[in-house]
């Protein structure tokens, strides 16, 4: 699908807050509240929007405590990425997994309470999953960029 500049201004303005109203994104964009509707729609049934969703401070729910892991398998075949892949799924922590290349085969984003609960994370969870060769972790000391939303 290609996206003319209309699009992408509603994509931006939605991005920054999705719960705007129709007519609020009519008044930004100059267009009828059925023209907004009907792209908004559009961009839904051509997979460009996925979902909404609400973001959570993860201080005020014990989850500040972010670490990166790095996993490598032991062996690359299909049968061990299937089976991490599955099992990594499950884990309620891991937010975020990535096959990537370089030295490691994944990097996973995990967030926990703090130091504890990641340890416990470690042995307990992920450590315990078949096929896991090594891990490397790198914790957050502070947060300088994040944001969800993608340019256009």
């Amino acid at each position: 699908m290609k996206l003319d500049r209309t699009d992408k201004k509603l994509l931006e303005l939605l991005q920054k807050d999705s719960k705007q109203t129709t007519k609020q994104l009519s008044l930004q964009l100059g267009l009828s509240v059925t023209a907004v509707y009907e792209r908004i729609k559009k961009l839904e049934r051509e997979q460009v929007i996925t979902q909404y969703v609400a973001l959570v401070n993860k201080n005020k729910i014990g989850k500040s405590f972010l670490a990166f892991c790095h996993i490598r398998l032991e062996k690359h075949t299909k049968e061990y990425i299937t089976v991490f892949e599955r099992e990594i799924n499950k884990l309620d922590e891991v937010t975020e997994c990535f096959h990537v290349s370089g030295d490691y085969d994944y990097i996973l984003k995990i967030y926990v309470k703090d130091m504890d609960e990641y340890r416990e994370f470690m042995v307990n969870k992920l450590t315990a999953l078949k096929h896991i060769g090594n891990t490397h972790s790198t914790f957050t000391i502070g947060e300088v960029k994040n944001s969800n939303a993608i340019a256009l």
